[in-house]
């Protein structure tokens, strides 16, 4: 805390004395919880080598308040530069003087200005950062180089002639003196009263200054800083301390603080803690609530992107914080989500959970493990495994042996009612049990839905729903403009289209709108639908939505295409159509990264974090994608592949729909294909089953268009092949709950 730093007798720091200024904020950032800074103009080499101290002081929940000028530095204003104008975003008044750093320990510092960078975007990213911009009436500059340090009971206000960089800090013969909270009645009143001017300042009281906009010096701060988890900057703050304690100028200061701090960082990494620093949502603590009320039973059926993975171990959280230990059993579909929630365990820092598969040692570890519990030595776990390895006896034979509190996690859990699954589901003994999907619902499987709600204990609307509605409303996730685009086949397609439609006319039941159950419909049902899925007239569509694109944009910079699929899972014929698409992308200019990401590339990993990095400008894709894995840097998503599968095109969309800290709104093509298009009031004798295959692919457009943000507009586009089948759209988007 504040008040336990031994601060000089004479209440002042400077560049040639025994207390160096930056002395000063390395010691006092990590024990705040509030920093109000009084800066000349923003300049990134004006403040970060206060950046020391900021990974503690983010691990604190701290906020931060920075008052400026609405200058930058030349530096600064070189990242914003205007390519296409040539013109600066910002007025070029000052130029930042040229700095000679103190040659070893200004190259220490040097070393975090990434890091320094990376601090501010975490604090922007998670709301803890406010920059208010100003300007002195009449157009004066402000010279202030003061500000006040809280750690949430005692404040320290500080005020000096150095600027913050590595000269003003540490060379120059400057000086800073400081007041404190605590101390004499002098020192009181010029805390108070500091405290008070700074918060006129901030809520735009104080009538002797201008206010100005941020945008455009936060965006300094998103464009050069990295996405960080808080665990990542410790560590780095930790590598430039351990430098400072064998420079000789702040040896005496940073040697024995080395010590205690690394001892700091490992025994907050080996707590079981809330990732992020202001604690889960508020529905995310509703959900564990009421999941603990139904007995620590139940389905989340919270839409894609709002976090489901976080609620569920912020359950298994709180039974670690009642118990001392945790006890789980997490199953998800594919080995790709494994590698995901080894992520995603690791933030709450559980390390090294059990991945059944991946894990060349699983058995082992799972022999050893299990040996614990028949000494009675109770032992924390997580173990990781797909529905594939859950029905094996290699695992259900340590299964077994686990405690009946591990709690088991079931992601995409309309999995769990696979007919595989539930064949030894009655053996899990389990008691604590979370179901986690967007859409709990098993499509044309009543029985296996109700096998599912059964063994969770739960029924629509279940334990805690969170509708995609209730994300975008409440910013979770992103916006989106949609833009339906109606594909007809060609007269070949259209032709075998409907002789195939006619030899399914004896199965259809007119009455319910339905086809009979039969081998031989549902195979001539699967042959139309490879019509549809590969109509012939989406790639010429496909090329002028790219084309038109990147007209408007000038780019395809993150763009997302799900291709159409192929036949029957065939993987050559998959890779043929994929390939298609890319020659179509590529020929729009030579300029554009396109690359593919399939169920068979072997680097799927590479290419998505190139994908988010921008270093691969449009990611081709088939339905691997489905389930589980996040591409929140989309901006762009063309949809090609027909579903009417609530599952396929929910998942699908949510993939989109994740908010990134550089994404404002997304923007989703979709192309429908309609067998045919006749407006003249004449209807073939196939009308009712085309009719069905038209519902089948306005089943997405309805679920789309009614929370786009171009709404009516979207619903425009198919107003007029509604009216000709006689369908309602909201009627259909009513159908799909």
């Amino acid at each position: 805390m504040l008040q336990k730093i031994q601060y000089p007798n004479t209440l002042e720091y400077s560049t040639d004395g025994n207390h160096l200024p930056i002395e000063f904020f390395m010691l006092t950032i990590p024990q705040c919880k509030r920093i109000d800074l009084k800066l000349g103009y923003f300049s990134s080499n004006a403040i970060r080598t206060l950046a020391y101290g900021f990974a503690q002081f983010i691990h604190n929940a701290g906020r931060i308040r920075i008052i400026t000028n609405h200058f930058l530095s030349y530096e600064d204003r070189r990242l914003l530069l205007d390519e296409d104008s040539n013109n600066y975003l910002f007025e070029p008044k000052i130029k930042t003087a040229v700095e000679q750093d103190i040659e070893s320990l200004a190259e220490i510092l040097k070393n975090g200005d990434q890091h320094f960078f990376n601090c501010l975007k975490y604090l922007i990213k998670n709301h803890r950062l406010e920059i208010i911009p100003v300007k002195l009436k009449p157009d004066k500059l402000a010279h202030f180089k003061q500000g006040i340090l809280d750690d949430g009971e005692n404040q320290v206000y500080f005020n000096g002639s150095c600027n913050f960089t590595y000269k003003g800090l540490l060379d120059n013969g400057e000086s800073l003196s400081i007041a404190r909270s605590w101390g004499d009645p002098t020192e009181k009143i010029k805390v108070e009263e500091n405290i008070k001017s700074i918060d006129r300042i901030c809520n735009k009281e104080d009538e002797g200054f201008t206010y100005l906009k941020p945008e455009q010096i936060i965006e300094v701060i998103h464009r050069t800083g990295q996405d960080k988890q808080l665990d990542e900057l410790l560590d780095e703050e930790l590598d430039v301390y351990e430098k400072l304690a064998k420079h000789p100028k702040t040896q005496k200061t940073f040697s024995d603080y080395v010590e205690i701090y690394n001892l700091k960082v490992k025994d907050e990494r080996r707590k079981l803690k809330f990732p992020y620093p202001e604690g889960p949502r508020e529905y995310q603590q509703n959900a564990c609530k009421k999941w603990e009320a139904n007995g620590c039973k139940g389905i989340f059926a919270m839409a894609t992107g709002t976090g489901k993975t976080i609620t569920a171990l912020n359950c298994l959280l709180n039974t670690y914080k009642q118990t001392g230990y945790y006890f789980a059993l997490i199953l998800v579909p594919t080995n790709d989500l494994q590698k995901q929630w080894i992520k995603e365990v690791g933030k709450f820092n559980i390390q090294d959970p059990i991945v059944v598969g991946l894990d060349s040692d699983w058995k082992n570890r799972l022999s050893r493990l299990t040996t614990n519990f028949d000494y009675g030595r109770e032992k924390s776990f997580v173990i990781i495994s797909t529905y594939v390895s859950f029905t094996k006896h290699a695992l259900q034979n340590f299964i077994k042996y686990l405690p009946k509190e591990t709690i088991l996690i079931a992601d995409e859990a309309h999995n769990i009612a696979s007919p595989k699954v539930l064949e030894i589901l009655h053996k899990t003994f389990f008691e604590k049990r979370i179901g986690l999907s967007a859409t709990p619902k098993r499509i044309y499987d009543g029985e296996g839905t109700q096998a599912m709600n059964d063994f969770f204990a739960d029924q629509p609307p279940y334990v805690y729903s969170f509708t995609m509605e209730e994300a975008i409303a409440k910013g979770i996730l992103c916006q989106y403009d949609y833009y339906p685009h109606l594909v007809e086949l060609t007269p070949d397609e259209l032709k075998e289209y409907k002789a195939i439609t006619k030899k399914l006319s004896q199965f259809f039941d007119a009455e319910t709108n339905r086809y009979k159950d039969s081998d031989i419909a549902n195979q001539l049902l699967m042959k139309r639908k490879r019509i549809i899925h590969k109509a012939e007239n989406k790639l010429a569509k496909f090329q002028s939505i790219i084309k038109e694109e990147f007209k408007k944009r000038r780019s395809l910079k993150y763009t997302f295409v799900y291709v159409p699929e192929g036949i029957d899972n065939n993987s050559v014929d998959d890779e043929k159509i994929i390939q298609q698409y890319n020659q179509s992308i590529m020929g729009t200019s030579s300029s554009i990264r396109v690359s593919s990401f399939t169920g068979e590339s072997d680097d799927r990993s590479f290419v998505l974090e190139a994908f988010e990095k921008g270093q691969i400008d449009v990611l081709t894709a088939m339905k691997c994608l489905d389930e589980g894995v996040d591409i929140p840097r989309t901006e762009l998503a063309i949809f090609c592949s027909s579903t009417g599968n609530p599952r396929q095109f929910i998942q699908r969309r949510g993939r989109i729909l994740r908010q990134h800290i550089d994404k404002k709104y997304a923007v989703i093509h979709d192309l429908v294909v309609i067998p045919q298009i006749n407006f003249n009031g004449e209807q073939s004798d196939t009308f009712k089953m085309e009719r069905s295959q038209v519902e089948n692919e306005l089943r997405r457009v309805a679920d789309f268009a009614f929370m786009a943000r171009n709404q009516y507009e979207a619903i425009e586009r198919v107003t007029a092949i509604c009216e000709y089948y006689g369908l309602s759209l909201f009627e259909i988007k009513e159908s799909i709950k």
